[in-house]
């Protein structure tokens, strides 16, 4: 069976790893009450790591169509087109839900100061009308993925332990 590179393998699983500690940020920020410092710094984690993520996703789209990707294991017409649509899914939503956390932040009127450096260029004004649709449209991107990242883990453990195609070793170093 091969393999993807390891380009490709590092960039996944450093990928994986920032958004599931953007997510548990997400989760664990909004139940704080009140503006406090652990609020605060979560936040800012949170948005560095979303800008983190999208940069990453970048050299990670650039790497997938310039690196043809290993074969998938044989399987059903219908799992190929599904696997097909979950992995196009999965790479809509690690772009749109950085994108969608930076304009809400400018919709909030609340700049994105990237690693506490340097500010992230002001792409639209403060909007109080449209903070909430953004903050919703976040939100909802957010469970997507969350809702897609489970069947992804979950087709790929049917892969390895019912159907016993390695899959598992196309991705581990």
């Amino acid at each position: 069976m091969t393999k993807y590179t390891k380009t490709a393998m590092l960039l996944h699983w450093l990928t994986a790893l920032l958004i599931i500690s953007a997510f548990w940020l997400g989760v664990t920020m909004v139940d704080i009450h009140g503006i406090t410092p652990t609020k605060l710094k979560y936040f800012s984690w949170h948005k560095w790591i979303g800008v983190t993520v999208l940069g990453l996703s970048c050299i990670r789209l650039l790497w997938r169509l310039t690196h043809q990707p290993p074969p998938n294991p044989p399987m059903p017409a219908w799992q190929e087109k599904a696997a097909s649509g979950l992995h196009g899914l999965l790479y809509v939503l690690i772009f749109a839900i950085p994108v969608s956390g930076y304009l809400y932040s400018m919709a909030a009127g609340i700049p994105v100061i990237y690693l506490g450096l340097f500010e992230l260029p002001v792409v639209m004004d403060p909007n109080p009308e449209l903070k909430p649709l953004l903050k919703e449209i976040h939100y909802v991107l957010n469970m997507t993925l969350l809702a897609s990242f489970c069947l992804h883990v979950s087709a790929a453990l049917k892969h390895q332990f019912i159907d016993r195609d390695n899959i598992f070793k196309r991705i581990f170093p």
